[in-house]
């Protein structure tokens, strides 16, 4: 079975694109010709909804797959709705492995051994949604981590475990000095470099790889050569405040070794400036697309000038 690091940057060179289009519908911002068309299908409200988030993720898929290696979705926005949104995910998933796309869901899944081992039952392996990566919240330990590392193994999988995350709070603990007066996050970082050991692929990357955001740069540095070992999920940027320059902080000096996130700035573009002005609800998943480029260009000059 391949190695989900030599896939992941295998299709992040064939695309030239080191950046992945997250998938989080809102209903109050999905354009209303899509809202009348799934009422028509269903008129209960949840499912009306959940039809809506699937047709909506497919025209983005359709307008982007041939330009981004991988999508990820936020499994909240879909748990809400309850059974009715996670079919609409489970569609989504669906639709994505169709297009060969590499799927991460990011869903910070962690807890004691056995429930662990069927919270990564349920992800990573086919008997559940069966996706190639998922996020995993390490505050457990490693009993709490090892079930995920083994299925990453067994099945070809991924797992991105959070090291320093992009929210304005993270602080609170992953700041933390602890004793040997190094941070909590850096303590992390470690373990993160330590459990990815031995599961290198072809390309030197291993299976374990971590969430750093890309509104923290000056820690994403010391967190690279503390992982060098590790592929690093991105957040942060666009939307939430993260520019390229910092997120090229998480990559290796050879430009590779990270994949950077963004999705309200790409699904939603068609509401904001520049696109707004130029694409009209109908085409939202043409301003999409327009979004994606526009990130690919930014995050591949921001490489090419460290």
């Amino acid at each position: 079975m391949k190695n989900f690091a030599d896939r992941l940057l295998k299709e992040i060179t064939k695309m030239e694109n080191p950046s992945c289009i997250g998938l989080d519908p809102r209903i109050e911002d999905i354009p209303d010709f899509i809202k009348k068309q799934s009422q028509k299908k269903d008129s209960k409200t949840k499912n009306a909804i959940a039809w809506s988030f699937f047709i909506f993720n497919k025209m983005i898929i359709d307008a982007t797959f041939d330009i981004v290696p991988a999508y990820k979705l936020q499994i909240a926005f879909y748990e809400k709705y309850g059974s009715e949104g996670i079919k609409a995910l489970e569609k989504t998933i669906n639709y994505l492995k169709k297009k060969s796309k590499i799927i991460f869901v990011d869903a910070k899944r962690n807890d004691i051994g056995p429930t662990a081992e069927a919270y990564s039952t349920a992800f990573l392996s086919p008997a559940g949604f069966d996706v190639d990566a998922l996020t995993v919240n390490p505050y457990l330990g490693i009993d709490g981590v090892k079930p995920f590392i083994d299925d990453a193994i067994k099945y070809g999988k991924g797992i991105f475990v959070l090291v320093k995350t992009s929210n304005p709070s993270s602080g609170d603990f992953q700041d933390r000095i602890l004793e040997n007066k190094e941070r909590l996050y850096e303590a992390v970082g470690k373990m993160v470099q330590k459990w990815t050991k031995r599961t290198e692929g072809k390309r030197g990357y291993g299976v374990v790889g971590a969430v750093v955001g890309a509104t923290y740069p000056q820690q994403a540095k010391v967190l690279r050569k503390i992982m060098p070992k590790s592929i690093i999920l991105v957040p942060g940027y666009g939307a939430q405040g993260g520019g390229a320059i910092g997120a090229a902080l998480n990559f290796n000096n050879d430009g590779r070794g990270a994949i950077v996130h963004s999705a309200r700035g790409i699904i939603f573009a068609w509401k904001q400036k520049p696109y707004k002005d130029n694409f009209k609800p109908k085409d939202f998943h043409l301003a999409a697309r327009e979004a994606a480029l526009a990130m690919k260009k930014d995050l591949l000059e921001a490489l090419r000038s460290r």
